[in-house]
């Protein structure tokens, strides 16, 4: 008899991505993928279409009978009364509503914010892009009936569903919009109100974490719908993190986050205390600025990663003094949407190609060097460090990383953590249809063995040089 199948996808800034894998064991079976514009603002029906993709891609859904979604967190999708939308999607890393996060924080303050939904907005939130509809686009703003996040608005299409009132959504997703509470499981209506003045919208029905949200009509295939889960939620799923396990992903964004059972309330705003996929908290501290420091560093640098990797570990820890400030996108961590970039500690020993390589490496670590020490003041005693994600492929980052922060990082093997993470909540739902408290599968961690543990001479220096820089940034006028 053929073993059931199930199904991860992730929905991500990038791409679709589906992996189907063996229901009982986790083993791989096989995977595919599609690209979508890669933007602030995107029509979410594209993901709709790089979702068909990457199913044909993936070889089709054949035997598959459980599947879930995760999906970029944040992201404010309106719908209106036919569940047509409303206007593009504005994602996380639209840093358009930096405003609007520092007036309702000012309104309300920090510490309502954090006590009630864990977090204290920045422009990332839900909350803060629906204010920004409201004050920027009224027209928009007085059509909108429902409004959800990127991996429900998937998860209903994939259901084949046309009434906005089927959406459904999960706790993790939920608390990140600024409107739901973690701790009581439900959403906060006056907040929503006051953030986009008006608090009669249709909001996602949050399921249980084992429930079955449908089946998948909208791929005509014969497979029930778990309830999904957001992207940092799906990735500690598959990698089975545990209290002291903290996790590094170095993507479109950086982020640092780690398991605890009790939601974190941290009004400095510096820790966002999100729930997980299995009922516990997931504090997370996220950079806008990661990869694509890389990237537009190999661009100026005219190389290609190999070269740039090898020019950065030509040059010493520090860089020769040199300090880059990655705001190329304004920042999240600390909260600077408007802040702009700059590069410190110039000298002709530091003007080098090598340099300002090790330099772009330095400045996103340093970032998640300062998201660690937030958890780490709430309390968290961290046991390991995990790097995973598609910088992490460097052996350049892979050098920087426990020199500036000073730890052994645990590098698992590459894989695609979200959806390897949903697919293993596919699993647990399919599961829990025979045994309503059956346990999450005892699938081997996703990601394997680990294939390597770096390590390197502590060099705390280059933390201290990247403190000293960082309050130098520039704005966006300056």
């Amino acid at each position: 008899m053929t073993a059931p199948l199930v199904a991860g996808i992730d929905t991500s800034t990038q791409s679709v991505k589906v992996v189907v894998r063996d229901a009982e064991t986790g083993a791989f079976v096989r995977s595919g993928s599609a690209s979508h514009p890669n933007a602030t603002q995107v029509d979410p029906r594209v993901w709709w279409e790089a979702l068909q993709v990457a199913v044909e891609r993936a070889g089709g859904l054949d035997g598959v009978v459980a599947v879930s979604v995760g999906g970029q967190q944040h992201g404010m999708v309106t719908l209106d009364a036919d569940g047509e939308p409303v206007r593009p999607a504005m994602l996380w890393n639209d840093n358009s509503s930096g405003r609007q996060a520092r007036e309702l924080v000012a309104e309300l303050g920090a510490e309502r914010w954090a006590s009630e939904t864990g977090t204290v907005p920045v422009a990332s939130i839900t909350a803060t892009k629906l204010r920004w509809l409201a004050e920027h686009e009224p027209e928009n703003a007085a059509r909108v009936a429902a409004v959800c996040l990127p991996h429900d608005y998937l998860t209903w299409r994939l259901r084949g569903s046309t009434d906005i009132a089927e959406l459904t959504t999960d706790r993790s997703d939920a608390s990140g919009t600024g409107y739901f509470s973690g701790r009581t499981g439900e959403y906060l209506p006056d907040l929503l109100g006051h953030a986009f003045g008006r608090s009669d919208l249709v909001l996602p029905r949050v399921a249980d974490i084992r429930e079955s949200v449908g089946r998948a009509a909208g791929l005509g295939i014969d497979a029930i719908v778990g309830p999904g889960t957001g992207d940092n939620a799906g990735a500690a799923l598959a990698l089975g993190l545990g209290p002291g396990d903290v996790l590094l992903s170095v993507g479109t964004s950086g982020v640092v986050s780690a398991i605890v059972t009790q939601q974190p309330a941290d009004p400095t705003g510096l820790v966002a205390g999100f729930s997980d996929a299995t009922g516990n908290y997931l504090p997370l501290v996220a950079t806008v600025n990661c990869a694509q420091v890389l990237d537009a560093t190999r661009e100026l640098l005219g190389v290609d990663y190999d070269e740039l990797a090898r020019l950065a570990l030509a040059a010493p820890a520090g860089s020769n003094g040199l300090s880059f400030v990655p705001y190329l996108h304004g920042e999240r961590t600390p909260n600077l949407p408007d802040a702009a970039g700059a590069i410190h500690g110039v000298t002709h020993a530091s003007y080098t190609r090598e340099s300002l390589a090790r330099a772009a490496f330095e400045a996103i670590v340093c970032g998640l060097g300062v998201g660690l020490d937030a958890v780490r003041v709430l309390g968290l005693e961290v046991a390991s460090l995990r790097l995973v994600g598609g910088a992490a492929k460097s052996p350049a980052l892979r050098e920087v990383a426990p020199s500036v922060l000073g730890h052994d990082i645990v590098l698992p093997a590459p894989g695609e953590y979200v959806a390897d993470g949903v697919a293993r909540q596919a699993a647990w739902v399919l599961a829990a249809q025979t045994d309503a408290a059956a346990d999450l599968p005892a699938w081997p961690e996703l990601g394997g063995a680990p294939v390597e543990v770096a390590t390197a001479p502590s060099a705390p220096h280059v933390r201290e040089q990247y403190a000293l820089a960082a309050p130098l940034h520039l704005t966006r006028e300056g």
